[in-house]
């Protein structure tokens, strides 16, 4: 078994299930296993410090340019040779890299053929040795490159060149490979990252500004309905003064036709409100600039702020599927609790629990011989739970219905988990996921647990106030 197959199996996705121990008697091994191998090949001293000379300048200099370079310099001072490098550009192309000799007069772009091919291969003098990248990172590049080579080698004059000599070149190569292909990925995250600061802009100016024009048009709106009050009021006064009893039911009719519109509005309003908080949370620009969620802490009323108007965006759809929606007894929405939290996200976490309760809600029997789907909420300050002094706030969403397969009850907030009894309903996984994340960052920690209301779902925030 050559290197590269060797380091492959290293990388294995099964080797993540090894224990420490395990982990370790493995590296262990390999490395036992390296030194037999160089032994084996029997490198000069000058041969195996040329590959130490290669990984110090290839970490120590930067850029593409200086990197070919420093591949190029070691078989000239070794051996004298002269190099060529390609790199595939395609599935199809070979482009000329760069050429140790400062004039080249190389072809600038080459196919696959007898002798650009994943073989070592000589022609005439040349020899022409693929470079092969780490299979485990392919997907990490624009495509999947054919037999795993990234490019090929090309060095002269090789007539004669002893075997010994060859394969030193060859392992020389492998590592050459995989040192390019981390620099191609790197290449790639940069030009992402340089893509998603550009995209966070765009986000500014053509998603989140003209949102906030909507603000304009609702007020709008809400003016022209004061307006439809004041001229229906109107109207129905006159109607009062002795219209026909057919008049009198018109002018009803206009007044709750009027009412039914400022209700709807107020409904349409309300979901604007949440979800241009939700948009402006969620595209925050430093989320992107940070490479993670940041939370921004405000002073906030618990009850009116974060869980009232998430509940409202629910009321109606749970209403819709039968679900009973109740605040438990012991906690009352006049009660004013202050505290310091991300808005947008904390809001975003209790939303992503009243999603799933809508969708996982079971019915379970009611003690009166019928069936009842419920979900209950509430909150609760708990002294010392984050030690002496530090007390906590904690939230909960129980929805009624059979309790979760988990062999660990924080499984479920694992990404991509689902239980094995929910599996088969829509989803992916992510949204408590995203739960965990956010309340960690505000320091705080999630729960589950089944009780005899059903599946409890809670999290704890560290009860800071201004």
């Amino acid at each position: 078994m050559n290197d590269l197959n060797k380091d492959h199996d290293l990388s294995n996705e099964s080797l993540l299930d090894l224990t420490d121990d395990e982990r370790m008697t493995l590296i262990v091994e390999r490395i036992e296993a390296k030194f037999l191998d160089y032994d084996g090949y029997d490198f000069t001293r000058r041969q195996l410090l040329a590959l130490n000379i290669f990984f110090e300048l290839s970490q120590e200099l930067r850029g593409r340019d200086m990197f070919y370079a420093v591949c190029m310099a070691i078989p000239q001072a070794l051996f004298g040779l002269e190099s060529t490098m390609y790199i595939l550009e395609d599935e199809e192309t070979f482009s000329l890299a760069a050429c140790s000799t400062g004039k080249c007069d190389k072809e600038t772009t080459m196919p696959w053929s007898e002798f650009m091919n994943e073989r070592l291969t000589i022609r005439g003098d040349e020899m022409h040795i693929p470079i092969r990248g780490n299979p485990e990172y392919n997907d990490m590049l624009s495509f999947e490159p054919p037999h795993n080579v990234l490019g090929s080698f090309v060095m002269r004059p090789c007539t004669g060149m002893p075997g010994h000599a060859r394969l030193f070149l060859e392992k020389y190569v492998n590592r050459v490979g995989y040192q390019l292909h981390h620099r191609i990925i790197r290449a790639r995250n940069r030009e992402h990252i340089a893509f998603i600061k550009s995209m966070v802009q765009d986000i500014g100016h053509n998603v989140i500004v003209p949102n906030m024009y909507y603000k304009l048009y609702f007020n709008r709106l809400k003016r022209k309905i004061e307006g439809l009050h004041l001229t229906t009021s109107a109207i129905l006064a006159k109607v009062n003064e002795g219209a026909t009893t057919e008049l009198v039911e018109e002018g009803n009719r206009l007044a709750e036709i009027a009412g039914g519109i400022e209700a709807q509005y107020q409904e349409i309003y309300s979901h604007y409100e949440s979800n241009s908080m939700f948009l402006e949370t969620l595209l925050r620009r430093r989320h992107f600039e940070e490479g993670r969620y940041v939370i921004e802490k405000r002073d906030v009323n618990l009850a009116t702020s974060v869980v009232a108007p998430v509940i409202e965006r629910f009321r109606h759809r749970f209403q819709e599927h039968e679900i009973s929606l109740v605040l438990t007894g012991e906690c009352t929405e006049n009660k004013v609790i202050r505290l310091v939290l991300d808005r947008g996200l904390i809001s975003q976490v209790l939303d992503n629990l009243l999603s799933n309760a809508l969708k996982y809600t079971e019915p379970v029997a009611d003690g009166q011989d019928g069936e009842e789907k419920c979900v209950t909420y509430g909150w609760k300050v708990l002294a010392d739970f984050f030690g002496p002094g530090k007390p906590g706030i904690r939230i909960w969403v129980t929805s009624s219905g059979a309790p979760l397969e988990l062999k660990d009850p924080l499984d479920v907030f694992k990404p991509g988990f689902r239980a094995g009894n929910v599996a088969h309903k829509a989803g992916t996984g992510r949204g408590l996921y995203f739960v965990r994340q956010v309340v960690e960052l505000h320091g705080g920690r999630v729960f589950y647990k089944h009780t005899e209301e059903g599946n409890e779902f809670s999290f704890v925030l560290p009860f800071e106030q201004a």
